[in-house]
């Protein structure tokens, strides 16, 4: 696949990247400065070859489109007593039914062409109690190329759910490009692709998952988030080293930029590191998620200055601290895209995400996973959803897509594509059953790739006396014709047993022209307003324009764009991991921060690094601390080695008694490098005794 920078100012920083890692100093006389107006969230960042996706010829999952014939494959080991079967909607209608071959109860079923929809096909005994089931479903065939814009995307983990097997990632691919998707986010282990220091693994899972997504047509979102064993450091970090990050980011840039290499046209994105704030990824503090991305940025910058890097994924509740440890660290530089991942119900987006709209700094947001966790009690392996709760995650996916958009994201990932089911806490994510037959959700998402195919937000139209009455505006590209696009529903905030209970009256104006209207699972409803809403979202098309003389709020907007440029010098505190604490005790919002031992003179050890091919001479000072604290020396002067790291030590007094000392304060270095951008290090202490473990 060939792609290339659409905007010329990205095609100007990328200018300046690679003009940063050779010191042109013509070029790089500019620090983190000002703001100014952004430029549009929602362009490309890249384009590729892309036609119009095709069904693969074994239907897996017993998904079709809508022109052709479905036919269902019966399950493996029928219960002997079925004698019939019966093909059921999503409302429980009877669509099909009939008897099974008395010579061949495994001959699949033909079932005509039952038009776009989901369906469960019951296997019965002459009781009519049903013994078994399986799904199908069929979709809308796209009548143009997924839009490069396209906003709708997916987590597929395809190398993860296809480990070693080219069939499986195969099917996975098809049927996410069916469903109209833009981007898909696969995941890789790093130790597991670099086993030793000098040594790759060759042929992978990762190679063949990426190459059959890139070759159908879908932009590659890669995530590692583990550290090879070779690179660990267990007297620092003796707690689950692997899910740390490596103490030496010489080690990070040398991957980074192998990655960069070994992937041209393959994966066009990359998040280095998955969930890093929280325990089970490492419980890092925000200091070094910071130093980590500036790192990895420059690694895979330094490999391909054309690659797309995001942020490395924070996870739960958005924080203010999170937020000012990106703006204190003056991180904006080192990420194109911002990435966050969200669990919470879709309607409090908009509100909760104000910290991550100021922590991307104008760059976009990308929400690279989200869903509201469902728990299900069914038994295994298959731990499927009861019928009620499979309906009710349908009608949820235009509603996260619709919600995620208006609060500021420019492309959302919903979590995820294959049978997922975490052991833990029993919540059932996939959109697939474990042999790929479809969950109603794959039908809703398959409508919302369709129906918001390169859509940009317009508004909100509140409805007056009808606060349960949601409708939102896009500008959109369904089946290739720029339309205005309405999502509409009615609900009531809360869990999950309180949805699905409310209905408004409802209509549009009648001086709106409707081109057409489908319900949540893609199907035509015709092309008259509908009399009432309910939990299932629907979409109406108009003709371009047509929402403007609705009453829409406008959605979020980026904040503005700060300017500033990488410098390859990246500043670095080690602490042993048992001085990073909660610094807030709900799970819901997970923040680690320093604790040293108050009254104490203890050492600190730093490290800076050049990213660079040429020798640097500088001076480190400290910019930032409290009045009360000591941090000597004030200043430490370095001559940094290229790609190497130098190790400088300090010592640092906090009083009890000082006012900072049990809330915390941060400890800001700065570093000059002649005409580089100044590196930046800010980190967040407070007084606290130290668990010994």
């Amino acid at each position: 696949m060939i792609w290339t920078p659409s905007h010329p100012l990205l095609r100007f920083f990328i200018t300046i990247n690679i003009a940063l890692l050779i010191l042109s100093e013509s070029l790089l006389s500019s620090p983190p400065s000002n703001s100014t107006t952004p430029p549009d969230p929602f362009r490309p960042l890249c384009t590729i070859a892309r036609n119009i996706p095709q069904p693969h010829p074994d239907h897996p999952g017993n998904i079709y489109l809508q022109d052709e014939q479905l036919i269902v494959k019966v399950p493996e080991n029928l219960p002997s007593s079925v004698s019939h079967w019966q093909a059921l909607t999503d409302t429980g209608n009877v669509i099909a039914q009939g008897d099974l071959d008395a010579k061949d109860k495994a001959a699949p079923l033909k079932l005509g062409q039952p038009g776009i929809g989901w369906y469960r096909i019951e296997f019965l005994d002459t009781d009519n109690n049903c013994q078994a089931w399986t799904t199908a479903a069929v979709l809308a065939r796209l009548r143009a190329p997924t839009p490069q814009d396209s906003p709708v995307c997916l987590d597929s983990a395809t190398a993860w759910f296809g480990h070693s097997n080219p069939a499986r990632q195969e099917y996975f691919t098809r049927l996410a490009a069916l469903a109209g998707v833009n981007w898909i986010r696969d995941r890789m282990r790093w130790g597991t692709l670099q086993p030793q220091k000098n040594k790759f693994a060759q042929n992978t899972t990762y190679d063949s998952s990426v190459t059959f997504q890139a070759k159908l047509g879908l932009k590659v979102l890669q995530v590692f988030h583990d550290t090879p064993a070779w690179a660990v450091d267990k007297n620092l970090d003796p707690c689950r080293p692997v899910k740390r990050f490596p103490r030496n980011l010489c080690h990070l840039f040398e991957f980074c930029r192998a990655l960069a290499h070994r992937y041209p046209g393959r994966v066009l994105a990359w998040e280095p590191w998955n969930e890093a704030n929280i325990t089970g990824f490492g419980g890092h503090t925000i200091d070094e998620i910071c130093t980590f991305q500036k790192a990895a940025y420059l690694g895979f910058k330094a490999g391909d200055p054309d690659l797309i890097v995001g942020w490395n994924a924070y996870c739960w509740k958005p924080t203010q601290l999170h937020t000012d440890g990106v703006l204190a660290n003056e991180t904006w530089p080192y990420f194109d895209t911002y990435n966050i991942h969200s669990y919470d119900w879709p309607y409090t987006y908009l509100k909760l995400w104000e910290p991550v709209r100021s922590a991307a700094c104008g760059r976009p947001i990308w929400v690279t996973e989200a869903d509201r966790g469902m728990i299900t009690k069914e038994p295994p392996p298959w731990y499927d959803l009861t019928r009620k709760a499979e309906i009710q995650k349908a009608h949820i996916l235009a509603q996260e897509y619709t919600y995620s958009l208006f609060a500021g994201a420019n492309r959302h990932f919903h979590f995820i594509l294959g049978n997922y089911h975490e052991d833990h806490n029993s919540v059932q994510f996939g959109l697939l059953r474990r042999d790929f037959t479809p969950r109603p959700a794959y039908v809703a998402l398959a409508a919302v790739g369709r129906f918001l195919a390169g859509a940009r937000p317009l508004g909100c139209w509140s409805v007056k006396d009808k606060p349960h009455a949601h409708i939102y505006a896009f500008r959109a590209q369904p089946d290739g014709c720029p339309q205005d696009v309405l999502i509409a529903w009615a609900e009531k905030e809360g869990e999950w047993p309180q949805r699905g209970q409310t209905s408004v009256e409802w209509s549009l104006p009648s001086d709106l022209k409707i081109n057409q209207v489908y319900d949540y699972l893609g199907r035509s409803l015709g092309n008259q307003s509908p009399g009432k809403l309910n939990a299932a979202p629907i979409f109406l098309l108009l003709p371009p324009g047509q929402t403007q003389t609705l009453p829409l709020k406008p959605p979020a907007q980026p904040c503005p764009y700060r300017t500033g440029s990488p410098s390859p010098v990246v500043l670095q505190l080690q602490l042993p991991q048992k001085n990073n604490v909660s610094s807030d005790q709900s799970k819901r919002s997970p923040n680690f921060i320093y604790a040293l031992a108050p009254d104490q003179d203890q050492e600190l050890s730093f490290f800076a690094y050049n990213f660079s091919n040429q020798p640097l001479q500088g001076t480190i000072s400290v910019e930032k601390i409290p009045a009360s604290w000591k941090l000597t020396p004030a200043q430490w002067s370095l001559s940094l080695d290229p790609l190497q790291r130098q190790k400088f030590t300090g010592r640092i007094l906090i009083p009890s008694t000082s006012a900072e000392a049990q809330k915390g304060s941060w400890i800001k270095l700065r570093g000059n490098f002649k005409n580089l951008a100044n590196p930046v290090l800010s980190f967040y202490v407070k007084a606290a005794k130290i668990n010994a473990k």
